[in-house]
């Protein structure tokens, strides 16, 4: 029997501690993955154990298993290239070792047996990824830092012994190229006579405009390189061998990231193309959307528009391409989210998840079609009745260029019902980037809120990626103005709608997606759209970030976003949260991690002493521990619970299940 309660003010048996142990949706998509022989080895977030990551191997027939399990080391598998990370692992040719990159002291280890010797010396300053087996080198991207200031960075691709002679002698490590300010790691040709790799520089981010590069190999070293694919206007976000003569690339010269072949002759040629996108920004370098098969076929993550039981969504499915045909053949399943893809002879493997499934290796037989999911621990346990069903829309533009996607979820519950005549309110979810998406992957959080009645609308804004080039410049300059409007036209077409509570709309995101909560909040009147709102790591000061606030990738993006210094000086002043604060800033929860370097506490350290005074209620929580996204289940857990009672506190709920225990509201 259902219980009336007012919306947001339901039971739920979903706790913060239960959504924050199953972990969060977004970490568990960015776990990396291969497959070598008939074995998927990826890695594996495990929040409850401090946010780390570990490495896992399943071979079909057994039970997944940690391969660094009984070291004696709580290994994590990560490293902090461009902040980050890039690829941390892969497995050598024998199938039984494997290079690793660990975060606690950031160096490149060798692996296998039970045992772990380090490849690279000890000492800050040196982050290595996106490894790749070569003789009796591993070849890789390194990091050094040069000096205290974030800029501080210089980048080249280097051998480092398999032996472990470069950990006594670091000169045994050689520098192979070092061709711009970033890149990716080398890709070799299967005759081993050339080596790709991408880079970009300063003031470009990657998927403005980034390069294909290839050189020559001739006695394990790099010849002069030359530019096979993109440019200034053209972004490369993946490219492997076909071949000893040509590599499918991903690139977007006609505005969507399509696959084609680039021949060292210098042609180029597309597989397929089409108004869909192939690929997407380059955050993590060794991040992949194709993968070859020995067949010839070719394995895409394809994300567009696709009709579903008879409804359209917005989406990414696994498909096969024959280059002879140029047609598609999708893989039937129920994800409809997809990471790094990866393969070997016929099968294929990526982290996929989907509305009724957290994220989860998928392995396939491209020969047979056979299908597994080697689940390593169970995903949130959200039974089908609370489950949050996506309804994928296009709404009218804040700024009257077009359509803003958005994806709405409505409260479910089946044990509780609100009065006659009520609406529900609205949490307005921002993702980060902003050059980036949301999705509709089963996620905790977002069961969480929807649970207790909330309703949740995750907004891809202009400036998202999955629409086209187009789309995503259509922030171009606008950072601050477009995502705001994008944002406050869906809360208020979803309130005219009689959808939800016109008095009840809430704005939360975090990094990028705080920076819209924080100016969505400020400036005159807050907009007058949102009640308050909720900002997790956000960038609030413009001008300090660009100043060195944030770390060497993203110092020159707001270039692109905002526009150059100093020409545009008075704009990010007059656009940044912390010079916006009046008396009528919405009241606002500030989150926190005490370790980020992305968006330093010092932002939101200065957005809390604008506050003072102006007597805007706020409360300002920070996280030992914490990076750029929270990782550790407390952290996650201490989260909800204060986004919660801050909810109900000032939209007049009930009282959160959960007493405040930590900090107080200032005004």
């Amino acid at each position: 029997m259902s219980e009336t309660r007012a919306y947001g003010s339901w039971p739920s048996p979903l706790s913060a501690a239960e959504a924050a142990d199953s972990g969060e949706a977004r970490r568990l998509m960015e776990q990396w993955v291969t497959v070598h022989g008939s074995d998927v080895w990826w890695t594996e977030y495990r929040a409850a154990e401090g946010g780390r990551a570990t490495l896992v191997r399943w071979t079909p027939g057994d039970d997944p298993r940690d391969v660094l399990a009984g070291s004696g080391t709580e290994w994590n598998v990560r490293n902090r290239l461009h902040e980050y990370g890039g690829r941390p692992f892969a497995v050598l040719p024998d199938g039984e070792r494997f290079v690793f990159t660990h975060w606690g002291d950031q160096r490149l280890w060798l692996g296998g047996g039970g045992t772990a010797v380090p490849l690279t010396p000890p000492g800050p300053g040196l982050h290595y990824a996106d490894p790749v087996a070569v003789g009796g080198e591993v070849w890789c991207v390194r990091e050094e830092v040069t000096g205290p200031a974030s800029t501080d960075r210089r980048r080249a691709l280097v051998a480092v012994p398999l032996s472990g002679e470069g950990a006594r002698d670091p000169g045994l490590i050689r520098v192979l190229a070092a061709s711009h300010r970033f890149v990716t790691g080398p890709k070799v040709s299967p005759d081993g006579r050339h080596a790709a790799w991408i880079g970009w520089d300063h003031p470009a981010m990657p998927w403005d405009g980034s390069e294909l590069c290839v050189a020559e190999i001739a006695g394990g070293r790099f010849g002069a390189h030359r530019v096979l694919a993109g440019g200034p206007a053209e972004a490369v976000c993946q490219a492997w061998w076909r071949g000893p003569d040509a590599l499918v690339v991903l690139s977007d010269p006609d505005g969507w990231w399509n696959p084609r072949l680039a021949a060292l002759d210098g042609s180029v040629r597309a597989l397929w193309s089409g108004e869909r996108e192939v690929g997407g920004p380059l955050w993590r370098v060794g991040s992949s959307w194709s993968a070859p098969l020995a067949d010839g076929r070719i394995a895409l993550l394809v994300t567009g528009w696709y009709e579903r039981d008879g409804e359209w969504s917005h989406g990414t499915r696994l498909a096969l391409l024959d280059p002879g045909d140029e047609k598609l053949a999708y893989v039937d399943g129920p994800e409809t989210v997809w990471s790094n893809l990866a393969s070997s002879g016929t099968v294929v493997a990526a982290m996929g998840a989907g509305p009724d499934h957290a994220p989860a290796v998928l392995r396939l037989d491209a020969a047979t079609g056979a299908v597994d999911r080697p689940a390593r621990r169970p995903g949130p346990r959200i039974a089908a009745p609370w489950r949050p069903r996506p309804v994928h829309r296009a709404f009218p533009s804040g700024d009257g260029a077009g359509g803003v996607h958005a994806i709405v979820f409505g409260p479910r519950n089946p044990g509780a019902e609100a009065p006659a005549g009520t609406r529900p309110p609205l949490l307005v979810t921002v993702h980060g980037g902003p050059t980036g998406c949301g999705n509709d992957a089963l996620d905790p959080t977002v069961a969480f809120f929807t649970s207790r009645g909330f309703a949740v609308a995750v907004v891809n804004y202009g400036g998202s990626t999955g629409h086209g080039r187009a789309y995503r410049e259509r922030l171009r300059g606008g950072w601050g103005v477009v995502d705001v409007a994008d944002c406050a036209a869906v809360a208020l077409a979803l309130a005219d709608e009689g959808v939800v509570d016109r008095d009840g709309l809430v704005i939360r995101g975090g990094s990028a997606g705080g920076w819209t909560t924080c100016v969505s909040l400020t400036g005159g009147d807050g907009g007058g759209v949102y009640r308050c709102g909720t900002a997790y790591y956000p960038v609030v000061d413009l001008l300090g970030w660009a100043g060195g606030e944030t770390h060497d990738l993203e110092t020159r993006y707001l270039d692109g976003l905002v526009g150059p210094l100093p020409e545009a000086t008075g704009t990010y002043r007059a656009r940044s949260p912390v010079h916006r604060v009046d008396a009528g800033t919405r009241p606002m929860l500030l989150l926190q991690g005490e370790e980020d370097p992305m968006c330093p506490p010092v932002q939101c350290e200065r957005l809390v002493a604008a506050l003072a005074g102006q007597g805007v209620p706020h409360r300002y929580l920070t996280f030992p521990g914490e990076q750029h996204g929270f990782r550790r289940a407390d952290s996650i857990r201490r989260a909800l619970e204060a986004e919660l009672s801050f909810y109900r506190r000032t939209l007049g709920l009930a009282p959160s299940e959960e007493p405040e225990k930590e900090g107080r509201w200032t005004h």
